[in-house]
């Protein structure tokens, strides 16, 4: 049976959902209702119902759902099942900091390549990897057997040039947080990450 197609909205509510799931279960809960966990995301049972109904059928009537049993399909359905390998072009600040965080080889993306332009970081050690010349990215991404995510942290003058060279590279999913608009072909997904943005936006709420 084909599954049905999943709302935008519905994909970027599961991480929340799965992330107090989780909590959960480090305390060793078992069972939840469809309330208390669409409470702890910010929407409402009936929504939350609904999301889940496109992973299949969870949950007894009065009962609620089994912690372990949404833990797995929603993992699942977000493709956490396996390893996902990502590369971190420019090495600025921005690059450095992700590089360091231990989230996320918790849930399964391991970081296997990093780039810069700066004579003075080519070759230097940062964590367990070496910063590579960016203009031998695709050499660098043909050696570790590829990449499935590169993450764009330089100046946005060049951003464009380096999700080019991601892209030939085989690279098929980008999380730019350069802030300038990207362009890339239809079989690319390409997520945006803009501060300033999300600032505005804030001020807009304040106001």
């Amino acid at each position: 049976m084909k599954r049905k197609r999943i709302p935008q909205t519905t994909i970027a509510r599961l991480p929340l959902y799965l992330r107090y799931l989780l909590k959960l279960a480090r305390k060793g809960l078992r069972i939840i209702s469809s309330y208390e966990l669409a409470e702890h995301v910010g929407t409402n049972a009936a929504q939350l119902r609904k999301d889940l109904s496109y992973l299949g059928e969870f949950g007894t009537r009065g009962v609620g759902y089994d912690v372990a049993e949404l833990i797995r399909q929603i993992s699942k359905c977000l493709g956490l099942t396996k390893e996902w390998k990502i590369a971190i072009v420019g090495m600025g600040k921005l690059g450095p900091a992700l590089l360091g965080y231990k989230g996320f080889e918790q849930e399964g993306f391991k970081i296997v390549a990093i780039f810069d332009k700066n004579p003075k970081k080519i070759g230097k050690k940062m964590g367990n990897l070496v910063v590579s010349d960016v203009t031998n990215l695709k050499e660098v991404i043909e050696k570790v057997g590829g990449v499935d995510i590169g993450i764009i942290t330089t100046p946005a003058s060049v951003a464009q040039k380096v999700a080019n060279q991601l892209i030939d590279a085989g690279v098929r999913a980008i999380l730019n947080f350069a802030p300038v608009t990207l362009g890339v072909p239809s079989n690319v997904v390409l997520r945006q990450v803009d501060l300033t943005t999300e600032l505005q936006i804030l001020s807009f709420h304040l106001t």
